[in-house]
């Protein structure tokens, strides 16, 4: 059998896999509250890796890596900034935003969170931040489907639009029908397939090279300032330590990313953020120690056995094609597409909740019934991934250049709001839409600034200070006096402070029947 066969039926029980999922948690769907957010229902294990697993995207296996084979350790600042950042958002952000989204009219959104937060009556504050969201995640959806159907011309030699929409019928399938919990188990299995091949992978390689000390050395042959974190010192110290912040500053964007944080929303109860944020880390710090070290036993590798990768990101996938077992090579290359596709569902999904949960719901009078917002939720997965596809078929320069900020365009957007929302009593609706505008333009026009004067400084850091400060600063110049947002604030505190995952779920599964009566006597019954 040839080596290009096994590849395919790697491939082939990989999409099998996922399709299966797929159908198994569309059993489980039955409502609009089940497809948006899983019926909040996530055990703290599916949480942390789906969360992990959507975060990452194909950056994870191919970017992080090629990134430290030429450059080296200088290049793992990003990485440890976005460990610090996962730890804190999972830290400060999901108990609390789990809690108060439940406590905030049942919001199943971050916009409606928004909106129900700061009591905006207005709708603008939510149609803003579903505009964003459409905007940045279209593209980003766009950008993920050109990966998929490069991988695949790169990888197994295929057509470029036949790989992509292979990728995308396969993601579509599995998030149109199983909604959040279809993208949230599927991301369970690509996340542990992402972890093992980076683990998999420079273990083969460097017991190949020999062992630890041939390896460093070989290093240091080909780029003696690989295993600094400083450089060669042919940097001047100003802009090492603009790199430096820079690379950490890439934390910050973690408070603002939907599709991370709607994960938190989606936890049975907020005491469980603990253990999630437990295993969320342990993979994440696995994943992104797997990538360094894969770039730089990367460099080891092809020093001593030649014939190095054309593309310094195929590193981690020409490593395990001459080192492995070609089926086992094969899911290998199956994880770069896992890591791929789990960004792409979980895009849709958030792209669909703002289309129909924040757009569509905001001007629509009446309340549609839950099996009408069910489907509803399914076409927009559709019309996103359509426009998305669309966009795909002739990729440009355009498309891919704003996606390479949409981390920071939603970090400075949301972050600053998400975090005042959660733990800043006088945040208003005007304060908080004040400040997403100032973040995401801010995002927009220092970019082309320090594209003109090379200031060096990656723009999510001076665009998340100024949009927190105008959020702020409008917040007290017009202060919201409705004693309802001091009521739920003080709630959602209470709820924090409850201890043990029992006690936890006890008082959730109460506030749950709360809501279910209340329903019921609204609607007569």
């Amino acid at each position: 059998m040839s080596d290009q066969v096994y590849l395919y039926i790697a491939l082939g029980i990989y999409f099998a896999a996922m399709l299966l999922i797929g159908y198994l948690a569309f059993r489980k769907t039955s409502d609009h509250e089940d497809y948006m957010l899983g019926g909040r229902g996530l055990p703290p294990w599916v949480a942390a890796l789906s969360a992990g697993a959507s975060d990452m995207s194909g950056w994870l296996i191919m970017g992080l890596p090629g990134a430290i084979f030429v450059t080296g350790l200088l290049e793992s600042w990003i990485a440890i900034g976005l460990l610090i950042g996962s730890y804190l958002n999972w830290r400060l952000v999901a108990p609390r935003l789990r809690a108060y989204t439940e406590v905030a009219r049942n919001s199943i959104t971050i916009p409606s969170f928004f909106e129900n937060r700061t009591r905006d009556r207005s709708h603008l504050l939510r149609s803003v931040s579903s505009v964003i969201i459409l905007v940045f995640f279209t593209l980003y959806a766009s950008s993920g489907m050109v990966a998929g159907g490069k991988f695949f011309e790169s990888a197994f030699g295929g057509d470029y639009m036949l790989g992509m929409i292979l990728v995308v019928v396969v993601t579509l399938a599995y998030t149109l029908f199983g909604g959040f919990l279809g993208a949230s188990l599927t991301d369970v299995v690509q996340g542990l397939m992402m972890v093992i091949a980076l683990i998999v992978v420079p273990v083969v390689a460097l017991f190949t090279i020999g062992n630890f000390d041939e390896t460093a050395t070989r290093i240091n042959d080909v780029n003696p300032a690989a295993l600094s974190l400083f450089g060669d010192g042919s940097l001047s110290t100003v802009a090492v330590v603009m790199f430096i912040v820079s690379g950490l500053a890439w934390g910050l964007g973690y408070f603002g990313q939907p599709h991370i944080i709607v994960r938190f929303m989606a936890l049975r109860t907020p005491q469980e953020a603990a253990s999630a944020r437990r295993i969320g880390t342990s993979w994440q710090f696995l994943s992104l120690l797997g990538a360094v070290v894969s770039g730089l036993v990367g460099v080891a590798y092809f020093s001593k056995f030649g014939d190095g990768p054309s593309d310094p990101e195929t590193v981690v996938l020409l490593l395990s094609q001459v080192l492995l077992h070609p089926l086992v090579a094969g899911l290998v290359l199956a994880a770069v597409l896992a890591a791929i596709m789990s960004t792409l569902s979980s895009q849709l999904i958030v792209c669909s909740s703002a289309l129909v949960e924040d757009l569509y719901r905001a001007v629509r009078k009446e309340v549609p019934g839950q099996k009408t917002l069910l489907w509803l939720g399914r076409i927009g997965v559709l019309i996103v991934a359509i426009v998305a596809g669309i966009l795909a078929v002739n990729p440009n320069d355009t498309i891919l250049g704003l996606v390479s900020f949409a981390w920071a365009g939603f970090g400075a957007a949301f972050g600053p709001i998400v975090l005042l929302s959660l733990y800043w009593r006088k945040l208003t609706n005007w304060g908080a839409l004040a400040g997403m505008v100032v973040g995401a333009v801010t995002v927009f026009v220092y970019k082309a600034i320090d594209s003109a004067l090379e200031i060096g400084l990656y723009e999510l850091l001076p665009a998340f200070i100024l949009a927190l400060l105008a959020a702020m600063i409008v917040s007290l110049v017009k202060p919201n006096t409705d004693p309802e947002i001091d009521r739920e604030f003080t709630e959602t505190g209470a709820i924090v402070a409850v201890k043990g995952t029992k006690a936890g779920t006890e008082a959730t599964a109460a506030r749950a029947e709360a809501r279910r009566v209340a329903a019921e006597e609204a609607s007569g019954k």
